[in-house]
């Protein structure tokens, strides 16, 4: 390289540095949240190719329990179908993921949030990771596995007799896995202040087969489900974190006066989980529970990614 080149390689970087020097803190911060945003971008395209290209193990499984149940149970046919919707690009699952980051994307970018939105975006791309994408697919998967009276295997969970045995006779029934799952229904308070499980209307039918779910009997007496033990954090959007903190925030003032003992559902894990990918177990670093999504929770570190090894079928 000639002197001349390498003196014009050194001034273009000098006055790089320069013009970096010159932004102000808020054109910094801009700067790395638009880029954050890229990269979550390209994380959920990568998910929407394995997608449809049937890439990730347990959507194409979740298609065959649906194929299953189509031929087998046709009387289950629509609900099965609109559960196997989790599979594609259209389910709610993937929809919460884009929904969440084009909220983001119109949102102006602060020195006030944008730490608090570097914490949303992180978990967004977490949450489209593949190893991720499909432990979160173990619920809809259970739910028709459920719903085929035990011709179907569980994935990710022990089997619908082991947690029957071990539930001493609390059971919710098939599509209880979705029960707390802001992507399906919400919780609805109603004039006594009793908050029950109301599904979104296109998966109502789930009421005729679960029942009515209150939320103070759902707290304690609730079973294994990978959103509720494992992925929440990462499959909730802020607004949903803070009404499900708000209900549960209002049902333990609501015990309190009672005299009676209130035990939040997400105090501890259930147990029930089997060979889930080694990035569910990894514990995201940041929280929306830190008190006012505080500027030292800016620094957020993403999960190892791994293919989510498969769990055999059986009862």
């Amino acid at each position: 390289m000639s002197n001349f080149n390498a003196w014009k390689l050194f001034s273009i970087f000098c006055f790089s540095l320069l013009l970096l020097g010159c932004e102000s803190k808020e054109e910094q911060v801009q700067k790395s949240v638009q880029l954050e945003v890229t990269s979550t971008e390209l994380e959920i395209s990568s998910l929407k190719k394995a997608l449809d290209n049937g890439y990730i193990r347990n959507a194409k499984l979740l298609k065959e329990y649906d194929s299953y149940l189509q031929t087998k149970k046709p009387e289950l046919s629509q609900i099965s179908a609109l559960v196997a919707q989790d599979a594609t690009t259209q389910g709610p699952l993937f929809k919460g993921l884009t929904t969440r980051l084009n909220e983001i994307k119109n949102e102006p970018v602060t020195l006030d949030n944008a730490f608090i939105q570097l914490d949303r975006l992180a978990k967004i791309k977490e949450a489209a990771k593949l190893s991720l994408f499909g432990d979160a697919l173990t619920d809809p998967i259970n739910v028709l596995a459920d719903m085929s009276d035990g011709n179907l295997g569980r994935v990710g969970a022990i089997s619908q007799q082991a947690e029957n045995a071990s539930s001493k006779g609390d059971n919710f029934g098939a599509g209880s896995q979705m029960v707390g799952n802001p992507n399906y229904g919400n919780w609805q308070t109603n004039s006594s202040g009793i908050s029950f499980w109301q599904w979104y209307g296109m998966y109502r039918m789930f009421g005729d087969v679960v029942g009515g779910i209150s939320y103070d009997r759902w707290s304690s007496k609730r079973r294994y489900s990978y959103y509720n033990d494992y992925g929440r954090s990462r499959y909730t959007s802020q607004k949903q974190y803070k009404t499900q903190q708000k209900i549960e925030t209002r049902t333990k003032q609501s015990f309190k006066r009672q005299g009676k003992q209130f035990t939040s559902p997400y105090a501890k894990k259930r147990s029930g989980a089997s060979s889930l990918s080694r990035s569910s177990y990894t514990p995201v670093k940041s929280s929306y529970s830190r008190s006012s999504y505080s500027k030292s929770s800016g620094s957020v570190r993403n999960s190892s990614s791994r293919t989510s090894r498969g769990v055999s079928r059986g009862k």
